[in-house]
C-alpha cells in the first residue's frame, strides 16, 4: 500500500512538473554531451524531449581512434599527463543559464574532452547538471571532477545509468525497451531537480 502511495505521489509530481514547464524553460538550456557509442547521446535526446534546449555534441579536432584498445591506451596517457585534447566544438555560452553536461565513464574518470570543455569555458554563474552513462561500474570520480572544475557554478544532482559495454562488443544499449525505461528515469530525475533550474 505504501509503495502505491509513493508511486502516485511521484506520478503527480512528474505530471505537474512537465505540465507547468513544457516549452517554458527551453530557450536558455544547453545540453552538451560526449558520446562514443551513442548511449550518452540517447540520454541527451531524452532530456531535450522533456525540456527543449539546444543539443550539441563535443567533438575533437583530432578524433580518437576507432579501435577500443587504442583509445583506452590514449585516454590513460591523457589522464596520467593531464593532457586536454583540443576541441572542434565551439559554443557561445552567453545565452544559456543552464547547461546539462553528459559523458560516459572512461577509466572511472571524467573523459579528457569533457575536462577540456569545462576548463576552456567560463561557466561561472550558470547552473550545471551532469549526466552519465557507464558500463555498470558507476560514475567513478567524474561527478566530483565536474564539481571541482565548475568554479562558481550551481551544480544540481546528476543522473547516471548503465549503457553499453564496448569492451564486450555491446555498443548502443539504450534503445527500444531500455530507452523507454530510461525515459521514465529521466523524467523522475528532472522532476526532482526542477526547483533548481532557473525559470
Amino acid at each position: 500500500m505504501l509503495k502505491k502511495i509513493h508511486f502516485l505521489i511521484y506520478l503527480l509530481v512528474t505530471i505537474s512538473f512537465f505540465a507547468q514547464n513544457k516549452g517554458v524553460i527551453s530557450e536558455d538550456i544547453l545540453i552538451v554531451y560526449l558520446s562514443r557509442t551513442n548511449n550518452t547521446k540517447a540520454i541527451a535526446e531524452l532530456i531535450q524531449e522533456q525540456l527543449g534546449g539546444d543539443l550539441v555534441a563535443i567533438e575533437l579536432e583530432t578524433p580518437y581512434p576507432e579501435d577500443y584498445d587504442a583509445i583506452v591506451k590514449q585516454v590513460a596517457r591523457e589522464n596520467a599527463t593531464g593532457y586536454l585534447p583540443p576541441l572542434k566544438t565551439r559554443i557561445d555560452l552567453d545565452k544559456y543559464s543552464t547547461i546539462f553536461i553528459g559523458f560516459p565513464t572512461w577509466g572511472m574518470q571524467l573523459p579528457p574532452p569533457v575536462k577540456s570543455f569545462l576548463v576552456n569555458n567560463d561557466l561561472g554563474g550558470k547552473t550545471v547538471v551532469p549526466f552519465n552513462t557507464n558500463a555498470g561500474y558507476g560514475v567513478g570520480s567524474s561527478f566530483r571532477t565536474v564539481n571541482e572544475l565548475c568554479v562558481d557554478c550551481k551544480i544540481l544532482k546528476g543522473f547516471q545509468i548503465k549503457g553499453g559495454v564496448e569492451r564486450d562488443g555491446i555498443l548502443l544499449a539504450i534503445k527500444d525497451e531500455k530507452r523507454e525505461q530510461a525515459r521514465k528515469l529521466v523524467q523522475a530525475w528532472l522532476a526532482e531537480i526542477s526547483p533548481g533550474i532557473p525559470r
